[in-house]
């Protein structure tokens, strides 16, 4: 048999040991190459081995993460040095406007001054509603704008309740709200206003308590526009033309709670007058009836006297007509407090002597225009408990009473109440 065809077991190298030859066997070769045969490679010849098996058998094994450790030191295993994370600074205790509630932001806002209030309002979006909030415009005063017109216009849409706006240039207005007005008071005397643009307004109040309209130009829809205020207590309609006596009457009945009206020096006829003490509140207390020389008559205060017993304040003033015959008559308002018979020049001096007498409970007299100063004194000792002359101008129904004293407590002031929005000028 030739060489190459040799039994398996008789190959050189393939034996227990070294085989001849001149290179040895082949584990000889494979240390010469710092080769170490692993697992079944060594097991003998009897051993078989796929290529599969022996890519398995010699690739490495496979690495498995090691925990990291916080610490320096590790009891159970051997030392690992692991990275520690960094330190967040702590940001300081300090709260964000945005995040304040509702509440407490209008607490806040609700000590700003009217000017820092509107410029808080463009601060942004949140800040626009919670300036605008109704809580924060219950009173405001408008009295000095030169254009009033605009800031009317916004006011009146925020809610407000107390409204000061006297001798005001309101030019080109008309509300244009659609929703019924929370006004409560307003004060509108000796302003510059069309009888459309007050319509305008006065059409969606009807909550109003105390009103003046001193000196403006009305309208019978006006007028009728009053009427829907049955909760109506003071009226100030002093120096008012520009509407008639139907409407006028039709007023003052629907408007039956009505305590303190001023309605002197207007544009009145006799039928103004006597739709006056035909139809004024039985309750009226302080009645301002002044200036209508000859409009008002003897009958004209019998018939007042008659409808309203419980006047304490009455001021006939500047009636020509009325002499000391209406002293019996007036003699029977038992709760009559003060009287004004001002420039009432057919009354006499010795007839007011006797007033003295005639009121029990009169404690003020406004005789301005039938007494000199020469006998000024002599009345007033006729009279030591009714303090003579004491009031020019009438306190009815205004909400801000004329004081000859200047920067007296009193100024600023609607119906004896500051307002808490007043523009500062």
């Amino acid at each position: 048999m030739p060489n190459d065809s040799m039994p398996l077991q008789e190959l050189p190298g393939l034996g227990p040991g070294p085989g001849p030859g001149p290179h040895g066997s082949i584990w000889s070769q494979s240390r010469g190459n710092k080769r170490k045969s692993r697992g079944p490679l060594s097991a003998g010849p009897d051993t078989e081995c796929t290529p599969t098996e022996l890519i398995q058998q010699w690739s490495p094994r496979p690495k498995h993460p090691r925990s990291l450790s916080r610490g320096k030191e590790n009891d159970d295993g051997p030392f690992v040095l692991g990275r520690r994370s960094r330190r967040r600074k702590e940001s300081p205790s300090v709260v964000s406007w945005d995040q304040l509630p509702d509440e407490l932001l209008l607490r806040i806002l609700l000590q700003l001054p009217l000017q820092d209030l509107l410029r808080v309002s463009a601060v942004c979006r949140r800040w626009q509603r919670l300036a605008l909030d109704e809580s924060l415009w219950t009173s405001v005063d408008l009295e000095g704008l030169t254009h009033t017109g605009p800031a009317l216009q916004q006011v009146l849409k925020t809610g407000v309740r107390r409204l000061r706006c006297p001798r005001a240039f309101v030019e080109e207005f008309h509300f244009t709200g659609s929703s019924s007005l929370q006004i409560v008071q307003m004060d509108l005397s000796s302003s510059i206003m069309s009888p459309s643009a007050l319509h305008s307004v006065l059409r969606h109040c009807s909550l109003l308590e105390c009103l003046s309209l001193e000196g403006l130009q009305l309208s019978d829809d006006i007028i009728s526009c009053l009427s829907r205020n049955s909760l109506l207590l003071q009226l100030n309609l002093s120096g008012c033309s520009g509407f008639s006596a139907p409407a006028l009457a039709d007023m003052l009945r629907w408007c039956s709670s009505i305590d303190q009206l001023n309605i002197s020096w207007c544009d009145f006829t006799n039928d103004h007058v006597k739709s006056v003490v035909n139809n004024v509140s039985p309750g009226v207390t302080h009645l301002n009836l002044s200036g209508y020389r000859e409009s008002l008559t003897l009958d004209d205060v019998k018939v007042l006297v008659e409808r309203c017993p419980h006047i304490q304040t009455l001021d006939l003033s500047d009636s020509t007509q009325l002499t000391a015959d209406s002293f019996p008559v007036l003699k029977q308002l038992k709760a009559l407090l003060h009287l004004s018979l001002s420039r009432c020049y057919h009354i006499h001096l010795a007839a007011l002597c006797d007033l003295g007498t005639v009121f029990s409970a009169l404690c003020l007299l406004d005789v301005f225009g039938l007494v000199q100063d020469t006998h000024l004194s002599s009345l007033k000792t006729e009279m030591p408990h009714v303090s003579i002359n004491i009031e020019p101008f009438s306190r009815v129904a205004r909400p801000t009473p004329a004081s000859r004293s200047v920067g007296c407590p009193g100024d600023g002031a609607m119906w004896n109440r500051k307002c808490r929005l007043r523009v500062q000028l």
